[in-house]
């Protein structure tokens, strides 16, 4: 099966292409950008081959969906309905949870999150943490089992940052960066510092205390866009993973074609 799997987030959209299985690309865009959006889905949709046994011509792929912010799920199920003339299947709706969770209700957490943890397992196939680093930061931990046991959300860099623009009367708006030292010469330097080596001490506060439940240290693997900017000071992290809730998209709707018993190619 081929599979357009599109991540909603809070602040940007990425739409991830999957032919027989194999990744091929996964783009980003910002949430408020429709045109663009609506380029990179019909470009992608473009290399999904037409069905060799279908009567009509039809594409012979799905288009799947997870997502955190309802009104540009609607956005993305307009732009899909228009342009490429396909219904979304959404995460969670449509398509099932891929994993066991063990929380206390299950539609209330984040299909990002629980995607994202879904293809970590599936990979590590051990007890493991997906710590996301985007617009919020969830650090989420699976047991050895494969079950979802939940996790913790807080502020991001950048929402942190803005945050003390925003609630303070002097305090500048400051773009996060890997600080020169770990403490601030200047004003800005301070709050740099401030937000990337709490985040980092965070991350590994999280996990320890994790780890002391579960009696091991359990796998550790970063995505977001923040990843990329503090993996290099996170020695205790295994793997830095972009577009990981992407890939779990396309997982969870494998899994699902599986408990089905359909076939990937009729």
């Amino acid at each position: 099966m081929n599979i357009l799997a599109i991540d909603i987030g809070n602040t940007n959209i990425s739409v991830g292409l999957f032919l027989e299985g194999t990744e091929k690309s996964i783009e980003t865009v910002g949430g408020e950008a429709e045109d663009k959006l609506a380029a990179l889905l019909e470009k992608s949709w473009s290399k999904i081959p037409y069905s060799k046994s279908a009567k009509e011509k039809v594409k012979d792929g799905a288009v799947v969906a997870s997502s955190v912010k309802p009104e540009w799920t609607k956005m993305v199920k307009q732009l899909v309905k228009d342009r490429l003339g396909e219904n979304v299947m959404v995460i969670g709706e449509q398509v099932p949870l891929p994993i066991a969770m063990a929380v206390d209700d299950p539609k209330k957490i984040g299909v990002d999150r629980v995607v994202a943890a879904a293809a970590a397992y599936a990979v590590v196939e051990q007890a493991v943490v997906i710590a996301d680093f985007g617009t919020a930061i969830t650090i989420d931990l699976v047991d050895d089992k494969g079950v979802f046991l939940g996790g913790i959300i807080a502020p991001g860099l950048g929402t942190g940052t803005r945050a003390l623009n925003e609630y303070t009367a002097k305090l500048p708006l400051v773009k996060p960066t890997r600080p020169k030292t770990p403490w601030g010469k200047n004003t800005e330097a301070a709050i740099n510092c401030g937000v990337y080596y709490g985040a980092i001490g965070l991350l590994h506060e999280v996990v320890r205390r994790y780890a002391e439940k579960i009696e091991k240290w359990p796998y550790t693997i970063i995505t977001g866009g923040d990843a990329a900017l503090i993996k290099a000071d996170c020695e205790f992290v295994d793997s830095y993973v972009p577009n990981l809730t992407v890939k779990g998209i396309a997982l969870a709707y494998r899994e699902y074609l599986d408990a089905k018993g359909t076939p990937e190619e009729e």
